[in-house]
């Protein structure tokens, strides 16, 4: 009897094992989402949704990537800026601090525009019993495909929901395992101004148009902060919404309220949207595209193809991009039978579940592929889901930091081809940028501030005047977002991509830094001015809270990265020599880095004490991360300046400034520190206002807390991790630089360096076992290991005296187009 319920109990512990999700590379849950950041994301890089998971009611929230408020910018909407900027730079050179910030204040321009919500679909559903069980949800991230399970009535209901790339549509299947047991009315509406009409018997339309005006969410001081404009006033553009029921047993019925379907089996939705947005140039309105003719051929050519067939190409399309990186740790059990929230919870208790840290790192792949595939709509602050009329920060590009963490992981994570929407928004930027420098500075060349939108706004924003320029007047955005133009050289050797995209972009920035540096009449260095660490303030000597002055330490950082990639890209295409020479020359002359009296990398051009010492922002810093500059074994001196000021900093922060720090202890080389902020990154939230110091950490859907939900967070996660495998900081490869005790085990496959090298690696008890390399072009790979390798088959292994030994082994190997290297440590 004993044996027998022994063997009962195993069968049956069996069965629910086998009903649990158990994949590791799934998030899920046990009951439907009560918020939106409990919701789970889909998205095909143009088309988003939140999809919640309820019973009797789900909520699909929509977005599409290129609906946003207002239209063209106006490039001289402040004709009197330029005249303001002697005054300011006199007023600085006088060590007036609060002058000057006066002044510049006059030196601003319109605010960017808002990222919209599309719209939602409700599918209300009608169950004989209103009680639901064996309930589940989840979102397959080795798929990109959502699922809601759930029993009432004896009758199992499923959906599942998935967002096309090849197909620009989001698919809705609905199940039911009895026939005909599907009943329910499927709607759309939409916060901004809209109308449903009713196209066929199963088809639905959403026709409106957006907001010519929306304020940011932290402007309050308009009456009327949401502005719709008659046609042709080339502002407010146009959507379309197409939402079409495809059954072989039910009835459909369709009006304005809705698609209902009746006795059902099966049903497939099939969503598209589209705006008449044609590029940052273009009115949306007299010049937008046709909208209806696009969503007419979105959703009649995906309706041809079977349901299986639209599930294939997605899959197809989707994981050519997401199976490229594999990464495992061994360690503890997995917690893969849990519900994401538990296992989010008792990992912030003090769980080990290294399992979940890989799943966090695809996850953030997962969002990439998912958000960033429009050509000029790339990432945004949200990716591209938004529930708010008026989102935080507009949910806009904030380039002095957020937009260029969104692809901090793009091409480490094998995931290059996702920043081509950002090159085209940088292109435009350089457009309506050379508008800005020479309207607003009287300079050549083009700039960029700290806010942009699609209309590729590059003023310093403001409202003319109303804005605090310890953010609105920092002219470093666009020459910050140049380093992903010649990184994308350093990864690829793409020739092509450097002499017709990324140089002509380039010159043109250091062309704007040579106008816009002057010479400092006490240290006769060249310096900014005026010059701001975004968002952060310092004090004087006299106790007073400024932000303007001269020669930032990132200003001085980015400009030597500018000029210096300008200089390399001229020398590999052999142009402009007489240039070279120049850029070369006003290098030498550039503020140089100070270290403080705490032993600290100065953030200022004086040794001025932070109002606020554990400010978010690390800007000071970023010659360190993402910039190559300084680092240990180059710099040591500069490098324990930048450690000390991270001390000093602290770990507190939101979570994107928590991911910053991870990438930045990561190029320290201190896994175990940037491993201790990834567990603080992984801290479950509920809370959802704004906080600038310490509530940073994950929800519940894994989305990144500021608070509130910043993509960003995401993306520097996961770049953060690749760094502790991975540094390509320079052209020498470092591997396993940071790995943390907590992952003496593991393995990584696909992610890319410098040179066009694919690397896979394995390690035990924290040493490197074996590395591969798949070489994508002939030459040297030139890489550092901290145990002593040898080559194996075809690989030519030399060794390279060290420039520091303390940091490892170096080696060059002799590579081949289409060759594969395994390397075996001593």
């Amino acid at each position: 009897m004993r044996s027998t319920i022994l063997l009962l109990l195993t069968l049956v512990t069996g069965q629910l094992r086998a009903q649990l999700p158990g994949n590791p590379q799934k998030l899920w849950y046990k009951e439907p989402a009560r918020e939106w950041t409990q919701a789970l994301p889909v998205g095909n890089g143009r088309l988003g949704a939140m999809v919640f998971g309820g019973v009797n009611e789900e909520l699909l929230q929509l977005n599409e990537a290129t609906l946003w408020s207002g239209g063209p910018v106006n490039n001289n909407i402040n004709p009197e800026a330029v005249k303001y900027l002697p005054a300011v730079r006199e007023a600085l050179f006088r060590h007036n601090y609060h002058q000057a910030d006066s002044l510049t204040r006059k030196m601003q321009g319109a605010y960017s525009q808002s990222f919209l919500p599309l719209g939602d679909l409700r599918i209300s559903q009608q169950l004989k019993d209103a009680a639901a069980g064996q309930y589940s949800r989840d979102l397959d991230i080795a798929t990109a495909t959502a699922t809601t399970r759930f029993t009432s009535g004896g009758v199992t209901y499923t959906r599942e929901i998935f967002a096309s790339a090849p197909d620009q549509v989001i698919v809705i299947r609905l199940k039911a395992s009895q026939k005909g047991q599907l009943n329910f009315t499927a709607g759309t509406s939409s916060q901004l101004h809209y109308r449903n009409a009713v196209i066929s018997s199963k088809e639905l339309a959403m026709k409106g148009k957006a907001p010519s005006q929306a304020d940011p969410s932290y402007v309050n001081y308009n009456r009327e902060p949401v502005k719709y404009e008659a046609p042709g006033s080339c502002k407010g553009m146009r959507y379309e919404v197409r939402l079409r029921a495809i059954t072989p047993d039910g009835i459909v019925k369709t009006d304005t309220s809705g698609i209902t379907v009746k006795n059902a089996t099966e049903v497939t939705l099939l969503l598209t949207a589209a705006t008449s947005f044609n590029g940052f140039d273009k009115c949306p309105d007299a010049e937008g595209k046709d909208e209806t003719a696009l969503v007419n051929g979105y959703i009649n050519k995906a309706a041809k193809l079977p349901y299986t067939s639209l599930l294939q190409r997605h899959k197809q399309d989707y994981q050519s991009f997401f199976n490229r990186v594999s990464f495992t740790l061994k360690g503890p059990a997995a917690n893969e039978a849990l519900p994401t929230d538990e296992r989010l919870r008792r990992y912030t208790a003090g769980e080990q579940d290294p399992a979940l840290e890989t799943l966090y790192f695809q996850y953030g792949r997962y969002l990439l592929i998912s958000c960033s595939r429009t050509p000029g709509a790339p990432a945004n602050l949200q990716g591209i889901w938004n529930k708010e009329l008026r989102a935080p920060w507009s949910s806009n590009y904030t380039i002095n930091i957020n937009t260029q963490m969104n692809y901090w992981p793009a091409e480490v994570c094998n995931l290059m081809e996702m920043q081509q929407p950002l090159y085209q928004l940088i292109k435009e930027l350089s457009v309506t940028g050379a508008y800005t420098a020479r309207n607003f500075y009287n300079a050549r060349g083009w700039v960029a501030h700290h806010n942009t939108d699609i209309w590729a706004i590059s003023n310093p924003v403001g409202d003319l005047g109303k804005g605090d320029p310890q953010w609105a007047n920092w002219m470093m955005g666009g020459n910050w977002l140049c380093q992903f133009l010649w990184q994308h050289y350093k990864y690829t050797g793409n020739e092509k991509f450097l002499r017709d995209t990324a140089y002509p972009i380039l010159r043109s920035a250091a062309t704007f830094c040579l106008d816009w540096l002057v010479e400092d009449p006490e240290s006769h260095y060249l310096v900014t001015a005026p010059a701001t660490s975004p968002e952060n303030k310092f004090i004087t000597e006299n106790g007073q809270k400024e932000s303007v002055a001269i020669a930032s330490t990132m200003d001085m950082s980015i400009i030597r990265e500018v000029l210096g990639n300008t200089i390399k890209a001229g020398e590999v295409l052999g142009v402009n020599a007489a240039f070279n020479d120049t850029l070369k020359k006003t290098i030498e002359r550039l503020y140089p880095y100070k270290v403080g009296k705490e032993g600290n990398l100065q953030e200022w051009y004086k040794d001025w004490n932070s109002e606020d010492p554990q400010h978010r922002h690390i800007s000071h810093l970023y010659a360190l991360f993402p910039g190559n500059e300084i680092s240990p074994s180059a710099t040591p001196e500069l490098a324990q300046a930048v450690k000390r000021t991270l001390e000093i900093r602290g770990d507190g922060g939101t979570g994107w400034s928590k991911a910053w720090k991870i990438n930045t202890w990561a190029r320290l080389e201190d896994g175990n520190h940037a491993y201790k902020l990834l567990r603080e990154l992984l801290t479950l939230t509920g809370q959802g206002g704004v906080d600038m110091h310490n509530a940073g950490g994950t929800y519940a859907n894994l989305f990144c807390a500021h608070p509130p939900f910043q993509i960003d967070g995401n993306f520097g996660g996961t770049s953060g991790i690749a760094q502790m495998l991975l540094n390509g900081q320079t052209d020498m490869i470092r591997l396993l630089p940071a790995i943390p005790d907590a992952w003496a085990n593991g393995q990584v496959k696909g992610l890319l360096a410098y040179g066009g090298h694919t690397i896979d690696m394995s390690w035990k008890d924290g040493k490197l076992t074996t590395v591969t390399i798949h070489a994508t072009k002939d030459g040297t790979c030139f890489l550092l290991s901290k145990q002593r390798l040898k080559a194996s088959g075809n690989a030519q292994l030399g060794p390279v005296k060290p420039k520091n030994p303390d940091m490892g082994y170096p080696y060059a190997l002799k590579t081949k187009a289409g060759g594969t290297y395994t390397l075996t440590s001593e």
